[in-house]
């Protein structure tokens, strides 16, 4: 493959990349970020993701979507501001992955792989010029602040005229270093935006830094002249160190979602022991080893890969993977998942599947695709900000020309109110910054939004429909009754006996025979073992008696029961005589009863819609009080069953996880799915279940409410904010300095508001 990647980048009419970049065209490189796809006509394509720097506002994610479509070979493009991720999809016969980098860093902004290491150092970079700017601004505006003071405090007369020039003085030299290093941000987006002939975010926040400043040194140089004698420097280095501030919030839950991502990829080892035939042990890096290998894993690594184990019994913390929070204990023959940490003792396992094919890699995958969407809320955001920044502009112009009639001296600071108390951050961070926090939050709980925009149908939904078989149930069965057939036996007796029969069978009824018998399991000793297919266990007791246990006409034979049809239930006995009937029924799942009467208590409907017998499926209904229930109903039955409730103006939620709940998934409102269930039901699902918890949909249910309430909160605030301050700078009642605080506080409100989403409550969800 290699060799192939090498000829097809070869044949790009493209300059070659020079210096570090050409790395990145390396195809054994270009592994870690990208991913290689045929299209219908079967060309080949490359998705790379690449983790950006200098975005600060959402208008930047458009500049840079502007600048990578305009790479020739590029196909599409998604840009994600508030996770600064990007995907492209790109033809390798037309460019390389170097000029997407370049393309992105002649827009103005970083770009690196977006590989854990290089993406983690970049990140460390952008944090820490983050924080020497606000450290800069918070500086200068203290000292600026104290030399200001005495203005504000003093009596007319008690300061000379030569000691206010004095501080004024001091105030703009300190400025200097709050306009040339700080606000460096602002001025290069908004210059970006420009060059790209669209207005950000940043534009209106730069004319309004600049004016200000230019009119405090003109009020400064020259107190009579034009600007007049009042200066704003306090206001201007207050303001910039807000706004950084705000930022500098954003900027961490930025980083926060992105190390839980890495998190996923960084507990792999980087090399492990393997096992050879003849016993002897060999270390080798993970990409070197193969399905079918023996691995030994020591206690506090991580499995390297998915598999099973084959020798030795500990616990697993899959917390990461999962949401479970408890160790999950290991035996022999129990599935490992890659990247989960084994806890208590040294084991063996044996290795099923690798890299892109674990449970692992496709749980990083899926949340990667999710962190580049740009959901609804957001894009409607986007677009409102567009006609709100005009606006702004247009307002300023209009009060600049007002005052300059009513008081010349004042025109200046009251079109610099209007430019910085309007700035619509606090607009645009509403609806990502909250989406972004709760899709964090519900990743480490183990519930993986595949379509962020899905939260605002999830909120929105009223009937609840379920699968049943590996969804509501395991794939495994429990005793549900015993009913002993002669007066005077022993229950636990039986039990014991027909328990240590079953304990020679793997099949899944002896399997669930022997739990609830549990260590009495032991209490014959069988020999003549026999097990036959479809029927049942044979074998003879001490005393040479045989025994069998199975199918009904298997312990009795048909010739002497008239009706000799199977009732599945297990009939245990000597041959020709059941001592014992062993009824049996799936399991359900631990949380489910409590799931299902918490969505009932929460208003919901909840039905369930089963492909399995009828009267099974009405037998679990009635265990779960589910009044709507369908059995055999195929996937076209569970089609049109959906249909015909949103035709009713429901809002559907299907849970499902096989191959025939994929069509359902598909048109349901909004869809769940196990992780361990079927790989085409889990691609179609909007949210995926990672852990094995039925409560998480009540939990995502709950999550979706609330983030739409703080972003309906966010975006009421935004309106009132505006509506209450506009009015005031308009008039000339707000000074410059009060608009910066407010704008600032604004954007800081928001966003801790929006933080709140990520935080769930170690039982929020857990009463279902």
């Amino acid at each position: 493959m290699a060799s192939i990647l090498t000829e097809r980048s070869a044949a790009v009419a493209v300059d070659p990349p020079s210096g570090e970049l050409a790395a990145l065209d390396d195809p054994l490189n270009q592994g870690a970020f990208t991913t290689w796809t045929q299209d219908p006509a079967g060309r080949r394509e490359a998705t790379s993701q690449f983790r950006l720097s200098g975005l600060y506002c959402a208008a930047c994610a458009g500049l840079i979507e502007t600048a990578l479509h305009g790479v020739d070979g590029v196909i599409e493009a998604r840009v994600h501001s508030a996770t600064s991720l990007a995907l492209v999809r790109w033809d390798p016969q037309r460019t390389r992955a170097s000029a997407l980098v370049e393309a992105v860093r002649r827009a103005g902004y970083g770009a690196v792989p977006d590989a854990a290491a290089s993406a983690r150092a970049l990140r460390e970079a952008e944090q820490r010029k983050a924080l020497w700017r606000m450290f800069v601004a918070g500086f200068c505006m203290m000292q600026v602040m104290m030399y200001a003071t005495p203005a504000y405090v003093s009596e007319p007369g008690d300061i000379t005229p030569d000691m206010l020039r004095l501080l004024q003085w001091a105030s703009w030299v300190l400025s200097l270093p709050v306009m040339l290093f700080s606000a460096g941000p602002f001025f290069s987006s908004a210059w970006n935006s420009l060059k790209q002939r669209r207005l950000g975010m940043d534009v209106p926040v730069s004319v309004g830094i600049l004016v200000t400043f230019v009119a405090s040194s003109g009020a400064t140089f020259d107190p009579g002249g034009i600007f007049g004698h009042e200066v704003y420097f306090d206001s201007l280095t207050m303001f910039v160190f807000f706004l950084l501030g705000g930022r500098w919030l954003e900027l961490r839950a930025r980083h926060q979602v992105a190390l839980s991502l890495e998190a996923g990829t960084a507990r792999l080892p980087d090399s492990v022991e393997r096992l050879r035939e003849d016993g002897s042990v060999e270390r080798v890096a993970v990409a070197r080893l193969a399905a079918g290998d023996r691995v030994r894993v020591a206690a506090g690594q991580a499995f390297p890969a998915d598999g099973v184990l084959a020798e030795g019994r500990t616990l697993a913390d899959e917390a990461l993977l999962t949401g479970e929070s408890a160790p999950v204990p290991k035996h022999s023959g129990d599935e490992v998942v890659a990247g989960s940490l084994n806890l208590r003792a040294p084991v063996v396992m044996q290795v099923l599947r690798l890299g892109e094919d674990t449970r692992q890699a496709g749980i990083v995958a899926l949340m990667r695709s999710a962190l580049t969407q740009r959901p609804r809320l957001v894009q409607q955001a986007e677009r409102l900000a567009g006609p709100f920044l005009w606006t702004v502009l247009v307002l300023a112009a209009g009060a600049a020309a007002a005052w300059s009639f009513i008081d010349p001296q004042r025109a200046v600071w009251v079109a610099v109110s209007v430019l910085i108390v309007t700035c619509p951050c606090a607009l645009s961070l509403s609806a990502p910054a909250a989406l972004l926090a709760a899709t964090g939050g519900l990743a480490r709980r183990g519930v993986l939004l595949q379509r962020i925009e899905a939260l605002e149908g999830l909120a929105a939904i009223d009937t609840v429909v379920f699968d049943k078989t590996g969804t509501l149930t395991r794939d495994r069965l429990e005793l549900a009754s015993t009913v002993l057939q002669r007066e005077g036996d022993d229950e636990q007796a039986l039990l014991a006996s027909a328990a240590s029969l079953a304990a020679l069978s793997t099949h899944p009824a002896s399997r669930a025979l022997v739990a609830a018998a549990g260590e009495g399991g032991t209490a014959r000793r069988w020999t003549a073992v026999e097990e036959h297919p479809g029927q049942g266990l044979e074998a003879r007791d001490e005393a040479g008696i045989a025994w069998r246990l199975g199918r009904r006409d298997w312990v009795v034979p048909a010739a002497v029961h008239a009706a000799a049809e199977d009732d599945g239930a297990l009939h245990f006995g000597p041959t020709g005589d059941t001592r014992a009937v062993f009824s049996l029924r799936e399991q359900l799942r631990d949380d489910a009863l409590a799931t299902l009467a918490q969505l009932q208590r929460d208003g919901l409907r909840v039905a369930l819609l089963s492909g399995d017998a009828p009267q099974r499926a009405a037998a679990l209904a009635q265990r779960l009080s589910i009044a709507d229930v369908r059995g055999g109903a195929t996937p076209a039955d569970k089609l049109a069953a959906v249909a015909a409730w949103q035709a009713e103006g429901r809002r559907v939620a299907m849970v499902g996880d096989g191959l025939n709940d994929a069509p359902v998934l598909a048109r349901a409102d909004v869809s769940f799915a196990f992780a361990h269930g079927s790989a085409v039901a889990r691609s179609g699902a909007d949210v995926v279940l990672l852990g094995e918890r039925l409560a998480d949909v009540a939990l995502a249910r709950r999550q979706a409410q609330r983030t739409l309430r703080v972003i309906r909160q966010n975006l009421s605030w935004s309106v009132i904010y505006n509506a209450a301050c506009v009015p005031l700078a308009l008039i000339g009642w707000l000074p410059p300095w009060a608009a910066g605080i407010g704008m600032a506080s604004s954007s800081l409100l928001v966003v801790l508001n929006a933080l709140r989403v990520a935080r769930i409550d170690g039982n929020y969800g857990d009463e279902a």
